[in-house]
C-alpha cells in the first residue's frame, strides 16, 4: 500500500523539532519573504540549513513556502533569494504565482514545486494545466467535495495534497481582501490581521448610536467568522477519493498545537494503513483534537455544503489544556530537566504527551532550580527538575488542564 503523507507546520525552530517528534512525515515552513505568514517565527537562511540537517536526519521532507505574489519591483530580491535557497537542496517549493513557478523552473529547474491552495484549483483541467508548466503536486482549492477530489483524481495522475485541520476563512481559499481593506494589512502578503474573527455592529447612517441585530448576542455579532476544520473522523473517505498528502494548517499555532494535532492524525493515518477495512475513529482522538486552542470543529466543503457555516457564537479560541513545559532531558526513572512556557505549581496535576499517544498524568510533588532549590512554582522560561513518570523523554511535553483561575 502507498504510504500517505502527513504534512505538519513548521512555523520556527521550536515547532518544527516538535512536528518531526510528534509523527510528521513533511513539514512546511517559511523563510524571511514570500510566504504568507510573515508574523510566524520563520527561518532565516542559517535556520533553513539546520532544518535541511535535521529533517535529512529523520527522514522527513521539507517544503518551503513561497506563494506570495510579488510585486514587479520584488522580482530582483526574489531572484537574488532563489539563488541563494539553490544550494540548500530543499524538497520542494510551495508556489501561487505563475511568476514565481516560472522563475524557479529558469533559476532551479530540478526543485520539486507544489502549487499552493492560494491558487484555488478546483477541476482536473487546472490540474494537467500546472502539471504541464512543471508542477508535481497540487494542493487542492479548501472549497472541494468528496465528490470534486474523486473526479480530479480520475482525471490527473498528479499527486494531490488536501487540508485535513485548522483554521478556515470566509475567503475563497484565502484569498481575503478584507484584511487590507481595514487595516492596510493584506491577507496575500502575508500580514492578515484576522479582522473575519472581529465583532460587528450595524448602524443606520441617519440614526447614529442604535445598533441592529444580525445574529447578534451579548457578546457581539461575528459575521464573517469561520469555524474551524477537523477531518480526523472521515479520513478514509478522503483516502479512497485519491489524496496523497493530508495537511494540517496552523503555522502561525503554537508549538503544542502543532504537537498535539500532529500526533493525532499519526496515529489516525497509522490505524488506517495498518488495517483500512477494520479502521474506526477512536474517541480519545477527538477528545485530544479538543484540548488544542480551537474554533468550534466543522466538516468544511468535505460533504458537497455550499455556505462557509459562519459561526454566530463569539471569535475567542477554546481549549481544554495549557501547555506548561517541554521536556529538554530525561533520565530512564523520569528525573527531567524542564523548561517552562507557563506558569506551574507544586500540587497541580500535570499530563505528560509524546508521540504515538502515550500519555500520563501525575500531581507535581516537587520542584527544583537547576542549582537544587525548592520553588514552589515555576515561570515562563524557567529551567527546572521535576519528577516526572518513568519513559519520559526529551521532546515530551506538559500540560495542564484549563481550570479558569
Amino acid at each position: 500500500m502507498k504510504r500517505i503523507e502527513l504534512l505538519a507546520p513548521a512555523g520556527d525552530p521550536q515547532k518544527l523539532a516538535s512536528a518531526i517528534y510528534f509523527g510528521a512525515d513533511a513539514v512546511y515552513l517559511g523563510g524571511p519573504g514570500y510566504g504568507l505568514r510573515s508574523q510566524a517565527g520563520n527561518f532565516d537562511l542559517d535556520q533553513l540549513r539546520q532544518a535541511r540537517r535535521l529533517c535529512s536526519e529523520h527522514g522527513v521532507r521539507l517544503y518551503l513556502t513561497l506563494n506570495a505574489t510579488p510585486r514587479t519591483r520584488e522580482w530582483p530580491h526574489l531572484q537574488a533569494y532563489l539563488e541563494e535557497l539553490r544550494p540548500l537542496d530543499l524538497d520542494a517549493y510551495i508556489v501561487a504565482d505563475p511568476g514565481v513557478l516560472a522563475l524557479v523552473r529558469q533559476l532551479d529547474p530540478r526543485r520539486e514545486i507544489h502549487l499552493s491552495t492560494q491558487a484555488n484549483t478546483a477541476n482536473a483541467a487546472a490540474v494537467r494545466f500546472w502539471q504541464a508548466a512543471g508542477v508535481s503536486r497540487v494542493n487542492l482549492a479548501r472549497e472541494l467535495s468528496l465528490d470534486d477530489i474523486r473526479a480530479i483524481r480520475a482525471g490527473t495522475a498528479l499527486e494531490l495534497e488536501a487540508f485535513v485541520h485548522g483554521a478556515m476563512c470566509v475567503a475563497w481559499s484565502g484569498r481575503c481582501l478584507l484584511s487590507a481593506a481595514l487595516t492596510g494589512r493584506s491577507a496575500n502578503r502575508g500580514a492578515c490581521a484576522q479582522p473575519c474573527r472581529w465583532s460587528y455592529r450595524l448602524e443606520e447612517e441617519l440614526r447614529p448610536g442604535e445598533y441592529h441585530a444580525i445574529e447578534e448576542d451579548e457578546r457581539g455579532t461575528y459575521l464573517f467568522n469561520s469555524r474551524d476544520l477537523r477531518l480526523v473522523e472521515h479520513l478514509p473517505a478522503l483516502l479512497a477519493a485519491g489524496v496523497d498528502s493530508l495537511k494540517i494548517e496552523g503555522r502561525m499555532k503554537s508549538r503544542y498545537y502543532v504537537a498535539a494535532v500532529t500526533r493525532v492524525y499519526r496515529r489516525a493515518l497509522d490505524a488506517w494503513q495498518a488495517d483500512p477495512e477494520g479502521w474506526r475513529c477512536d474517541p480519545l482522538w477527538l477528545e485530544e483534537l479538543d484540548k488544542v486552542s480551537h474554533r468550534p470543529y466543522d466538516s468544511g466543503f468535505l460533504f458537497a455544503r455550499e455556505d462557509p457555516v459562519v459561526e454566530a457564537g463569539e471569535s475567542r479560541y477554546r481549549r481544554a489544556c495549557d501547555f506548561v513545559a517541554v521536556v529538554l532531558s530525561a533520565d530512564p526513572n523520569g528525573r527531567a530537566l524542564v523548561e517552562g512556557r507557563n506558569r506551574f505549581r507544586v500540587g497541580e496535576q500535570i499530563e505528560v504527551i509524546g508521540p504515538r499517544m502515550r500519555q500520563q498524568t501525575l500531581v507535581l510533588e516537587r520542584i527544583e532550580t537547576e542549582d537544587g532549590e525548592s520553588l514552589s512554582a515555576a515561570h515562563a522560561n524557567f529551567r527546572v527538575w521535576l519528577q516526572l513518570p518513568a519513559g519520559t523523554v526529551a521532546g515530551d511535553l506538559l500540560r495542564r488542564p484549563v481550570t479558569g483561575d
